[in-house]
């Protein structure tokens, strides 16, 4: 991020690059589902409102499913009615960002820093009352939710 907090966005064919999680396609396809390979490795969006952590309010942290690396704090959460899990702010370092002109559209795409899988888009200026004005609009798909279900310690 810029200290103005705009992503700083690469063009799509600067985003292929060397990750610290390496692992070749036909390795992709065996550990994930078929529905996970085609948001995660493929780019795609799954349908909106269906996904696990759409509606989710548990208190954790939101891993890359593809990878396991630390991607959102649920402290980050919002609800933003879109139908997809709403973040304002990434982990720092957790994700890198690249020019999406698909679909006929401007978008800043999301992808895990570690990996390189698709997770899906930030947009700003909404105005969604969050400290970044920032909405990172993930499909639950990518994600896995570590729960803090430990007990307060006793007094």
């Amino acid at each position: 991020m810029t200290p103005d907090k705009t992503p700083r966005v690469a063009p799509r064919d600067a985003a292929r690059r060397s990750y610290p999680v390496q692992r070749t396609e036909e390795q992709w396809r065996d550990l994930l589902t078929p529905a996970e390979y085609q948001v995660l490795r493929q780019g795609g969006t799954e349908a909106p409102h269906v996904g696990r952590y759409t509606e989710t309010s548990q208190p954790g942290t939101y891993a890359c499913r593809a990878c396991g690396v630390e991607l959102f704090s649920s402290d980050t959460k919002f609800a933003s009615h879109c139908g997809w899990p709403s973040f304002f702010r990434p982990a720092d370092g957790a994700v890198e960002y690249v020019e999406d002109n698909s679909l006929f559209m401007r978008r800043t795409e999301v992808r895990c820093a570690s990996c390189g899988s698709h997770l899906g888009h930030v947009f700003e200026g909404e105005g969604y009352p969050t400290p970044t004005d920032q909405r990172y609009c993930i499909n639950s798909i990518c994600l896995t939710l570590d729960t803090d279900d430990r007990e307060d310690p006793p007094s």
